[in-house]
């Protein structure tokens, strides 16, 4: 198996879960229904600050250096996306909110090839949270903020990249490959079902209506 492998079974895998993760339900499921801007922004703060705690914590204590210098390089950027957000929503935000559970799985993981698998699971759903979000401001005729979450969105797919290389470094067998995957699908699982429990929750179904 190579990078390209990786992430194309990856997602057909997954397809099913990065499609519904992908619809304008997202921004429903991650704010409750409160659908103004300054509660998607401080959803999206929320989201930021969350995955640089996560890379920091996994800057600390990771024994690859490629890996450890990545983990510490997309740390600060995503301090600096939690900077742009927060600038952006003209308020306080007090940086202390509950994690979620995609973050939760991440810090789970201990070794070099399942952080890097997680890491591009999460960068999937980060994209469609993003995609979301840029709809969201240019319906609300703010092309400033839309203009923000797509240059968000375009570190997020950088950040993918940076993990399939890295992974095509690490991993020296199927098996290493595998490992990988097994993480980063139990990742967009993990954001599949809060989306899901979080839509339930507020009486709407999570599937598609055909």
């Amino acid at each position: 198996m190579d990078a390209t492998s990786f992430s194309e079974t990856l997602e057909d895998e997954m397809d099913v879960e990065l499609e519904r993760l992908g619809s304008s339900k997202l921004l429903v499921a991650l704010t409750d229904a409160e659908l103004d801007e300054p509660t998607v922004l401080r959803t999206a703060a929320d989201g930021e600050h969350a995955a640089a705690r996560t890379f920091e914590a996994w800057a600390d204590d990771e024994t690859d250096e490629g890996a450890r210098e990545a983990f510490a390089e997309l740390a600060a950027r995503e301090r600096d996306h939690y900077d742009r957000v927060t600038d952006a929503l003209e308020g306080d935000h007090d940086g202390t909110p509950e994690d979620g559970a995609v973050h939760a799985e991440l810090r789970s993981l201990e070794t070099t090839t399942a952080r890097l698998g997680g890491l591009v699971g999460r960068a999937l759903v980060g994209e469609r949270t993003h995609l979301q979000l840029v709809s969201f401001f240019v319906n609300e005729g703010d092309e400033t903020r839309a203009e923000l979450f797509r240059e968000l969105r375009a570190d997020t797919n950088a950040s993918r990249e940076r993990a399939l290389e890295l992974l095509a470094d690490v991993c020296e067998t199927d098996e290493d490959w595998g490992r990988a995957r097994e993480a980063a699908e139990s990742v967009i699982q993990r954001a599949y079902d809060e989306y899901a429990d979080s839509l339930e929750g507020l009486g709407v179904d999570p599937k598609p209506i055909c």
